[in-house]
């Protein structure tokens, strides 16, 4: 079982103890002690100011929070990395959960692919789920504790929320933005897990 305290530490990949990142993450708390309104900025940064790659056709491939804020873009995957790195670097457990996804909004299902997001952890609410992968047509994530508004919702067999709260990306997330360096491939390649029968 995770510590609450994995949630707030520094790792390869969520590097808040990266210097740009630390200095992001107090320039949007801005003094606040609210860890609710904290939250927030850091979510509506995350979603409204980092470009999506696909959505923008943007290169580079970026995995760690510090690539990300540096180049201003990412998956999905790695701008749940700097929003998990903005939140613990103001002293706010956040993780990485998942969603298995349809890749191409496909009615049929296959292929899948994961789609990352966010959990972070308010003393009035518990874990709450939010994800910054950005919006677009058809596509409108919201910041409204204790209700969720993710960008996607599960529809069709084969899709799934997965339940776990992570507090580092998983291996095949790490693989993919390891191995490829541009956008279209990473496209090509989207990380997936089998779901496991509950029966």
């Amino acid at each position: 079982m995770t510590a609450m305290q994995d949630y707030l530490r520094p790792t390869p990949i969520i590097d808040f103890n990266h210097l740009a990142v630390m200095k992001k993450a107090k320039e949007l708390a801005d003094n606040s002690q609210n860890p609710i309104e904290i939250s927030r900025i850091c979510f509506e940064f995350v979603r409204d100011e980092i470009k999506h790659s696909h959505d923008y056709r943007m290169n580079p491939v970026t995995l760690k929070a510090s690539e990300v804020l540096e180049h201003e873009t990412g998956y999905c995957y790695a701008k749940s990395h700097l929003l998990a790195a903005l939140l613990r670097a103001n002293s706010i457990p956040a993780g990485i959960c998942y969603q298995r996804l349809s890749r191409d909004d496909n009615a049929e299902g296959e292929p899948f692919c994961l789609h990352a997001l966010n959990s972070v952890y308010l003393e009035e609410f518990g874990w709450y789920r939010m994800d910054a992968r950005g919006n677009k047509e058809g596509v409108n994530a919201q910041f409204n504790p204790p209700y969720e508004q993710l960008a996607y919702e599960i529809r069709i067999e084969g899709e799934a929320d997965l339940p776990e709260i992570w507090a580092d990306p998983i291996p095949p997330v790490i693989e993919v933005l390891s191995k490829y360096k541009n956008y279209d491939e990473v496209y090509e390649n989207l990380p997936d897990v089998p779901l496991i029968s509950k029966k």
